[in-house]
């Protein structure tokens, strides 16, 4: 393998792995009270609220970079592209350090904010590895490096916060603040890593151009085409609900478990570990068994029955087995509504329909951030339970709307293996 491929898949890494490492940090920094980053005294119902915003900015802030972000690389190179959304990291993981030592509440908004903005470095480095693909068999291998990184970095990323925050494993060395040194000095060394190693093969670059308005314009777009639009609605649901779990279990096994940095980053890890099994394993098989509709129907049940398990749960260790079998369905869910999306255009809109995805995950995952911050402040288990309501809703919505023949042609359509040689 090459020391470029090599860059690239770090990138990714680096890039997943800031989610699992910095929400079980933030859930003690905010939640515990025994930690004096918020005043003393701060009502519990406040430190939820607080929670929803961090996370909120983050992803709103995604939602703003990402239109940026997808074309960026088309227009100053792939390296430059990348360079610039690692330096963003790395200026955001600083201010969160800043934050944490002044004890500054909105310096962390706006770290997280920096980070949100020019997160997003995968479909960079998908690009790459495309570009650096001679044949059709080389560009899936070096497809399935990015997915592999973003797995590895899925897990990394609870280890990283869990492990150097625990005073347990590392005694007084371990603070709130060295998990993000740590992670800092990792985006340092991919910088490095990529100027030296990485080399753009395009030539065919265009000028940069900053039109504020692209990201709304794209969402419009997708209003326009009734496929589209059909497919987005289940989806938008799907992806609310994914992350009604995602930012909040933290934050829940927190406040009614008890459970530190430490406990949250294992919670994390479960998660991850089970998505990155998972989607390397059951997708393909799935889709050969049933329909598309039938996956996302049973992901969303599955969904339903995982959130209700997750707040019946008697202890924190009960509620980390509904949060694997949430993940299981999301490794299988989320790659088949990729696949419908992609099914949904021709070769010449796979980047727009793309970078519709990536706009209705980072909104939804604003919005129930957003929600669920106020919603916890007024009952622990609520943000699960409208959880539990929107994936109901997208199963009325995949029985109400993908009966569009468009639509309906997509996702009823029975895998046909190839044909095989002619018998004799």
């Amino acid at each position: 393998m090459s020391l470029s491929k090599v860059s690239l898949a770090l990138v990714v890494l680096v890039d997943v792995m800031g989610q699992g490492l910095f929400l079980p940090i933030l859930a003690t920094l905010l939640l515990d009270p025994q930690h004096a980053f918020l005043p003393q005294g701060t009502p519990q119902s406040d430190r939820h609220i607080y929670f929803g915003l961090v996370t909120a900015a983050f992803f709103f802030a995604w939602f703003l970079g990402a239109a940026y972000i997808s074309k960026l690389s088309d227009m100053i190179g792939r390296k430059t592209g990348i360079q610039i959304c690692l330096a963003g990291a790395l200026l955001g993981y600083a201010l969160i350090i800043v934050s944490l030592y002044v004890n500054s509440f909105w310096l962390l908004v706006i770290g997280r904010m920096v980070t949100g903005f020019t997160a997003g470095n995968q479909p960079i480095a998908q690009a790459a590895m495309v570009d650096l693909s001679r044949t059709p068999q080389e560009r899936t291998r070096n497809l399935g490096l990015i997915v592999a990184a973003a797995s590895i970095g899925l897990v990394a990323g609870p280890i990283f916060g869990g492990v150097f925050s625990s005073s347990a494993l590392l005694g007084s060395y371990a603070t709130l603040k060295l998990p993000f040194f740590v992670a800092a000095g990792l985006i340092a060394a991919t910088m490095a890593l990529v100027a030296v190693s990485f080399h753009d093969i395009r030539q065919d670059l265009r000028p940069f151009q900053f039109k504020p308005w692209e990201i709304f314009l794209v969402l419009w777009r997708a209003l326009q085409r009734p496929t589209i639009l059909r497919i987005s609605g289940v989806y938008f649901c799907f992806m609310f609900v994914l992350n009604t779990l995602f930012v909040f279990m933290n934050a829940y096994l927190a406040t009614r478990f008890g459970f530190g940095t430490l406990m949250n980053a294992v919670a994390m890890m479960v998660f991850g570990v089970c998505v990155g099994i998972a989607s390397a394993l059951l997708p393909s098989f799935v889709d050969r068994h049933t329909t598309k509709r039938r996956t996302i129907v049973t992901a969303l049940a599955i969904y339903i029955g995982a959130l209700l398990g997750f707040v019946l749960a008697p202890s924190g260790l009960v509620a980390l087995l509904p949060v694997a079998v949430f993940a299981l369905a999301f490794a299988v869910g989320y790659p088949t509504l990729l696949s419908i999306y992609s099914l949904s255009v021709d070769e010449t809109e796979q980047g727009w329909v793309m970078g519709i995805t990536t706009a209705l995950f980072t909104l939804a995952a604003g919005l129930t951030s957003l929600i669920g911050g106020p919603a916890m402040a007024m009952a622990v288990q609520l943000p699960f339970l409208y959880g539990v309501a929107v994936a109901g809703l997208a199963i009325l919505l995949v029985f109400a709307t993908w009966g569009y023949p468009a639509v309906r042609k997509i996702v009823d359509a029975r895998y046909r293996a190839p044909a095989g040689p002619p018998r004799a």
